[in-house]
């Protein structure tokens, strides 16, 4: 079992005990304010974590919510930053920053197939973004961001299963204002940003914000055999506008208009070599010679990865969202809430699918080749208010969502030549210990040999195996409600139901625009891949044995010429129930306890990807039958909490905690079985733990400490629904009992912020962070070579200026100790033949985080 280090569990311990000790002195001895000053405490900070606005500390939710100044002294501008202020959240991308997961107490969305949803919701401004990489990319000017924990599928609906990252950014105001920033940092990074806020009349403001930010790549690249000529990846290059308008006609009505456009147009991402296999050694010789294709040593620490193809990404988002408030007359002043919102966007990205100087496979950076694209309608109405004794909301939900993507898989020059060779030496190690010695020479020549077909025709260089088109539309209603009753002064007892109805549509279309000969020519002369096989010295009881091998791996899903063609049409329909209760005993001004049990729910679908096994069935293993029936169920979680919320020294101090466990079931794992990826409905997963929050606002005058500490035991159940699961050939058989990727046992974060005067018009601001995330698997197979070690992510900031902030100058610094470590790890693909621990023929990449950058920020307000 992996534990905390024993000098982080040191530093825990030193912190709460500094925290016991200033409790006493100051509780003697309370801060005193300055008479002109109002004084401002951390138990007037509300939330909106239930759509209502409330005191933090009177909400039964496990959350942390982010106020805009520690955003800003974080260096927060999007999604990804937030996991260093939040303990027990975790994010990460993989082969574009698009596709980022982001997962609460280890659970998230497992796969980059756009087909499955998010579980972790990210809601912006009230709008809900479909996946976590939708609601990825520059955040503009932040109000606040609260991170949910736990199910919230009750208030903000399906796809929150574990939590929810609400992000509210700053509204008009009638004050006229502008704002500017300038960032210059290491790695040619340059950022410029601008806000301009006014009054139109006494009843309308406007706000808008634009920036710009561009940065060298992080990671060097060797190109290989070309024809990439880009030689860094992980660059930076975008821009956003965003605008909103207020205007309030009346004391009881209000509309608030938003608009915003991104655009990215970047290179990402490559993956580098973690684990060099033999199969290298045969990329190196296509390559032209050792180290050619992939490194000699595998040494992540360098940084350098190997792409003869391009990694070309653009990324599109843009939308509208009007929200309408209105204190009706009816039912005491309720208030009538709707957001309307119409999104679009889409991700046209390259990929090198091998991570080599060799050329395999790849894709073109055209949308119609590979692109992902989301175009969305939705519609809140809520209907919220008060009595003495209960808060009351109704609420209906509706969304239309069109999901359109394209995949493509063009063939590399060099693919026929790797796939003979690297297929003949599989088989001469297996054999060898048999006593068998397969004959070696020419091992380039074997698909050509087992076809008949002359060599460079098996499968053609640069022509294009697989093209294949997916039209999704989803369309959601719901009707919900979230009521506290507050049936003494001390208990309050909260019931929150909510009905969804979901139906999806799936429209997809495959092609094989080079026709596959190869595995058509396999497929209809078997005879002929068995003589093949003889030939090289292989008996023929054995060569019959190992003929539907070879054809499978001819008949890999971009080649499999059974695909060719085929045109489906998928519909599913969900009805579900979700809800919570929680009773909430406030024993006194210092301390709320409370105890909540909820259900949450994660749509199914459809796996928007080429699905073949053995059966025709997506329950089957590794096979060349397409599967037509791609379709899987809903993901479910039962979850319980029993929590405190405790407020001291004069609201300054709040210590805040929950144990939690949570069962999940048919939790959906998305795979890759060796020729396909299948979305598999994990029986059982659990997560248990402990979860704690610090926030001080000490005595010292401008010294702050916001800290948390998360304990998630979250582990697959040991249930082994397909031989996939089994020991020793299921490529899945390490999960049953195992923790589940990405989940650390222990994640701490912790942040000191300190604000000091010079003279009467100058002041100086420090802030240092830092999280903790011990050891974890980063792949769905739990492979041990994907293990990453503990580590300890800093970052810091200090900055001087004018008090009145017209001015401030930043100097900062990200992921300060230079820490390497891996987001996700993978097998390289083409690269790995065997689910066995330490098997030297297996390669296998890595998408890394981040390394140390640095630089400085000016910032001016008028």
């Amino acid at each position: 079992m992996v534990v905390a280090k024993p000098q982080h569990r040191a530093l825990a311990l030193a912190v709460f005990a500094a925290l016991s000790a200033n409790l006493q002195a100051q509780e003697a001895a309370p801060a005193q304010t300055k008479p002109d000053e109002e004084a401002t405490t951390l138990a007037t900070m509300t939330v909106t974590a239930q759509k209502r606005e409330e005191a933090m500390q009177d909400v039964p939710i496990m959350l942390t919510a982010l106020p805009e100044q520690l955003l800003q002294d974080a260096g927060v501008s999007d999604i990804k930053d937030v996991q260093l202020l939040v303990p027990g959240l975790h994010v990460s991308s993989t082969t574009n920053e698009s596709q980022t997961t982001a997962r609460i107490r280890g659970v998230g969305t497992n796969g980059d197939n756009a087909g499955l949803e998010s579980a972790v919701g990210v809601v912006i401004d009230g709008v809900y973004r479909p996946r976590t990489g939708v609601g990825f990319g520059d955040l503009g000017e932040l109000e606040r961001i609260e991170v949910l924990k736990g199910p919230q599928g009750t208030v903000f609906g399906k796809n929150t299963s574990a939590g929810v990252i609400n992000v509210i950014t700053r509204r008009p105001s009638y004050t006229q204002s502008a704002e500017g920033e300038l960032t210059f940092g290491n790695y040619g990074e340059f950022g410029i940003s601008g806000a301009y806020n006014d009054a139109i009349s006494d009843h309308a403001a406007f706000r808008i914000y634009a920036a710009k930010r561009k940065r060298d790549g992080v990671t060097d690249v060797n190109t290989g055999v070309g024809p990439r000529t880009e030689r860094e990846d992980s660059d930076r290059d975008f821009r956003t506008l965003r605008a909103q308008l207020l205007w309030e006609p009346n004391d009881d009505l209000d509309f608030t208009f938003i608009a915003d456009y991104t655009r990215r147009d970047e290179n990402c991402c490559v993956g580098v070599t973690t684990v060099r296999g033999l199969t290298a050694n045969i990329l190196d010789a296509l390559a032209g010679g050792a180290g050619r294709a992939i490194i000699p040593v595998a040494d992540p620490e360098r940084r350098l990865a190997y792409s003869n193809r391009g990694t070309e990404q653009s990324v599109l988002d843009k939308g509208f969202s009007t929200q309408i408030d209105w204190n009706t007359p009816w039912f005491n002043g309720a208030t009538l809430t709707s957001i309307t919102a119409a999104r679009d966007w889409q991700s046209v990205n390259a990929l090198d699918f091998d991570f080599s100087g060799a050329d395999l496979l790849y894709r073109r950076n055209n949308f119609d080749d590979s692109s992902t694209k989301f175009k969305t309608f939705s519609q809140e109405l809520r209907l919220t208010g008060s009595t003495d004794k209960l808060d009351w909301m109704l609420g209906f939900f509706y969304s239309d969502e069109d999901l359109e993507r394209h995949d493509q898989y063009m063939i590399g020059r060099h693919y026929e030549t790797y796939l003979s060779t690297a297929l003949l030496s599989l088989f001469a190690r297996q054999l060898a210990p048999l006593g068998i010695t397969v004959n070696t020479t020419n091992p380039f020549l074997f698909a050509s040999q087992a076809t008949g077909r002359p060599l460079g025709t098996v499968f053609p260089g640069d022509t294009e195996g697989a093209h294949d088109t997916y039209n999704q539309n989803a369309k959601t209603a719901a009707l919900f409600t979230n009521n506290t009753w507050h049936a003494t002064d001390q208990l309050a007892i909260t019931l929150g139901l909510r009905y969804t109805h979901e139906k999806k549509e799936l429209d997809s279309v495959y092609t094989n625009p080079n026709g596959s000969l190869g595995c058509a020519t396999a497929l209809g002369t078997p005879a002929r891949v068995v003589g093949a096989l003889m030939a090289r010295g292989i008996p023929q009881a054995v060569a019959q044995q190992l003929a539907p091998t070879a054809i499978g791996y001819m008949c890999l899903p971009w080649a499999n010429v059974a695909h060719n063609g085929r045109h489906t049409q998928q519909d599913r329909s969900e009805s579900e129930w979700s809800g919570t209760l929680k009773f909430a005993y406030r024993w006194n001004d210092h301390l709320m306890t409370y105890l909540s049990g909820a259900r949450g729910y994660k749509g199914g679908g459809f796996n928007l990807d080429r699905v073949q096994s053995n059966t025709g069935l997506s329950s089957g293993t590794a096979g060349i039958l397409p599967v037509r029936d791609t379709s899987f169920p809903g993901e479910f979680v039962d979850s319980y909490e029993l929590g405190a919320k405790s407020t001291w020294l004069d609201g300054n101090l709040l210590l805040n905690g929950t144990l939690f466990y949570q069962e999940f079931t048919d939790f959906q794992l998305n795979s890759f079985l060796g020729t396909s990826y299948v979305v598999r409905s994990i029986p059982e997963v659990t997560s248990k733990g402990i979860d704690t929050e610090v926030l001080w606002q000490t005595g010292v005058d401008g010294l702050m400490l916001q800290a948390g500490l998360t304990y998630a035991d979250t582990r697959y159940g040991n249930d082994k629904p397909t031989s996939e699961f089994v020991a020793p050939g299921g490529t899945l058989y390490k999960l049953p009992g195992n923790h589940i990727s990405f989940a650390p046992l222990w994640s701490g974060s912790a942040s000191v912020t300190y604000q000091w005067d010079f003279g009467n018009s100058l002041i100086g601001r420090f802030n240092v962070g830092a999280k903790y995330i011990s050891e974890h698997n980063t792949g769905s197979d739990m492979d041990i070579e994907k293990t990453q070690e503990g580590y300890t992510l800093v970052n810091a900031r200090i900055g001087f200026g004018a008090k009145n902030k017209r001015w401030m100058v930043e100097l900062w610094g990200q992921n300060l100790t230079d820490e390497t470590y891996q987001q996700v790890g993978f097998d390289a693909p083409l690269q790995n033949f065997s689910p066995t621990p330490g098997d030297p023929t297996n390669s296998f990449n890595a998408f890394l985080g981040a390394p140390r950058t640095y630089g400085v920020t000016f910032r001016v307000t008028y």
